[in-house]
């Protein structure tokens, strides 16, 4: 929904909550996330809990909460018997300057003040640690925001006995905690406090009069940042950027203005806008984000703008170049149909309100960014939290030359006859083991981000995998693919839960770069060797259809299982008897 992206009027918002609230409701379909989410307060949170349902909803997820009590967020989270049996999926722990037990004074000694510091530090890493050991769900905490007064002035930034310098420091010990522990989430309130801006922030009306730890108004910003972690956490960022190129990346029209002629780089003034959009652009790119571009233009000068002297993106940051005169909404579903991805997971960028306009109406999935000047582009692609960041794993630094080898695979295809021969000229190498913790972090990532070969849907938090690792009741297995163009890297994952001589397969999942390779051959080859070593007679998977999953509703089907039961709504159930199973893959080397 347009009004729920920013920029937004956080006290328009919360006037008309309700209504956006039931338009959203309707819109809940069997493809939501539920998700049990914990609010632990040291302030009152009932207007965060509101405007936080309306984000959740409108980025697929449903949610159910639970709240402290004022001010007991502690307490809660050190000995709450209810808490525990609420079994949240994520806790949120909405604390602030005011939650500090201790501050500096002016007649402290600077280890007075180090002792004040550990020991405030001390009193939230014991609450982290009692919710890591009862909960085994990702934590969400803010950091501190700044106080609204500073006694000493500028010097109080720098000053040990200085609030400021202390709130700064505190905040640091947070930051390394988190830097050294999955699943453990910083809200950044400090940057929102600054964003907002320091004296609305603070209104002491509202805690006076409400006990909130922050202006009424601002809590749809506060909320719409947690919303932003918990949709990342569970793979519901946007993947790609649909990129115009006149006007957008470059000033001017390259067909009329030739290439010398376009504002770009140093030597024109709005050409530097350009320049730092384009380096902001090249920096999502390393956080995993794909560059494509849907242009009307000819191909040729489009790839010249590419190659101009000042430019920072160049053809080969693009996984996919659509230049052409045909309509947008056209080339964007072929950049959507060749990267194989959802239509939904696509942001696009054009500085012509007409193009958004046709965009919107044809496909109204595809998320639009509304701005008309290119100084509006940066910050409002990065305050939309389109990219949130939780999960980063080495492959996002290489996604988009993965996407550009897919593209060189797909024309390699159409040279062979046989589609087998095609398989066999890849020279496909895969590595398929038990998990590994290097690689914990990426596969909880796969569990989040995979939507159409996910064929249970079941998300995994970075905590779960970790527990599912270490249980003996378990098989589980990652594979790893690469060939003569380079390495796909982590694409697969198997969870099956031992129960006698039965195996539920609770988790099978593939990315779709891979599909039709004969890589869920070898992820089921393997699973029944491993199986088969400890007892294991019979596999059983299943299936529950959403929206985006259809495309494997009938694999099980295809690899040789038996369906034995389905409902109304599609879930099935399937079989397979392993006793005299035959290896189904023929054209990819395995190694274990």
């Amino acid at each position: 929904m347009k009004e729920l992206e920013y920029p937004f009027e956080g006290g328009v918002l919360i006037s008309k909550r309700k209504s956006i609230l039931r338009k959203l409701r309707k819109s809940v379909s069997q493809s939501f996330l539920s998700k049990k989410i914990a609010i632990l307060g040291g302030s009152t949170t009932a207007s965060i809990r509101d405007m936080l349902e309306v984000f959740l909803l409108s980025q697929g997820i449903d949610p159910e909460f639970y709240e402290s009590e004022y001010a007991q967020y502690w307490q809660d989270a050190m000995f709450g018997e209810n808490l525990i049996e609420f079994k949240p999926d994520i806790i949120f722990i909405h604390t602030s300057f005011r939650n500090i037990k201790e501050l500096p004074n002016l007649h402290d000694s600077v280890r007075t003040i180090d002792l004040k510091l550990e020991k405030g530090f001390e009193y939230f890493k014991t609450m982290w640690e009692k919710l890591i050991s009862r909960c085994h769900c990702p934590i969400i905490q803010n950091n501190f925001e700044r106080p609204i007064w500073r006694l000493m002035g500028n010097r109080d930034a720098w000053d040990l006995r200085g609030v400021t310098n202390f709130v700064s420091r505190l905040n640091q010990r947070f930051y390394e905690f988190a830097q050294t522990h999955s699943d453990f989430f910083i809200n950044d309130i400090d940057y929102l406090c600054a964003q907002y801006g320091l004296d609305k922030w603070h209104d002491v009306y509202y805690w006076h009069m409400f006990k909130y730890a922050l202006a009424v108004p601002a809590t749809p910003l506060l909320a719409f940042s947690v919303a932003n972690i918990i949709k990342s956490i569970y793979g519901k960022n946007k993947k790609a950027l649909v990129l115009d190129l006149d006007n957008t990346l470059w000033g001017g029209v390259i067909g009329d203005d030739g290439v010398d002629g376009i504002g770009l780089g140093p030597e024109v003034s709005m050409g530097q806008a350009y320049s730092e959009f384009q380096s902001y652009v090249k920096s999502l790119k390393d956080i995993g984000v794909i560059l494509t571009v849907s242009s009307k233009n000819e191909e040729g000068n489009a790839i010249a703008g590419l190659n101009h002297p000042d430019t920072v993106l160049h053809q080969e940051d693009f996984a996919v170049i659509k230049a052409n005169w045909n309509n947008k909404d056209l080339n964007i579903r072929e950049i959507a149909t060749t990267l194989n991805i959802g239509i939904d997971s696509l942001v696009f960028v054009d500085d012509n309100p007409a193009e958004r306009a046709i965009v919107r109406c044809q496909l109204p999935e595809v998320t639009i960014l509304e701005v008309n000047i290119v100084e509006d582009y940066i910050r409002t692609i990065d305050n939309n939290g389109y990219f949130e960041t939780t999960n980063f794993s080495a492959e996002d630094l290489v996604k988009s030359k993965m996407y550009t080898e897919n593209t060189k695979r797909a024309e390699l295809a159409l040279s062979f006859g046989d589609y087998r021969d095609f398989l066999i000229s890849l020279k496909m190498i895969a590595v398929i083991r038990d998990f590994e913790p290097i690689y914990m972090q990426r596969i909880s990532q796969l569990t989040n981000k995979s939507n159409q070969f996910n064929l249970t849907t079941k998300r995994y938090s970075q905590s779960d995998i970790e527990q599912v690792t270490v249980s003996s009741e378990y098989i589980r297995l990652y594979g790893k693919l690469s060939d003569k163009f380079g390495d796909n890297g982590l694409v697969s994952v198997i969870i099956g839960k031992k129960k006698g001589d039965i195996l539920d397969i609770e988790v099978w999942l593939m990315s779709c770069r891979v599909l039709k390779r004969q890589m869920e051959d070898a992820m089921l080859d393997r699973l029944v060797e491993e199986a088969q070593k400890v007892g294991i007679k019979t596999l059983k998977g299943y299936y529950y259809p959403t929206v985006k999953n259809a495309m494997v509703r009938d694999f099980y089907k295809i690899q040789g299982f038996t369906k034995i039961n389905e409902d109304s709504v599609g879930n099935s159930q399937w079989t397979l008897d392993i006793q005299s199973y035959n290896k189904r893959n023929d054209v990819i080397e395995v190694k274990k």
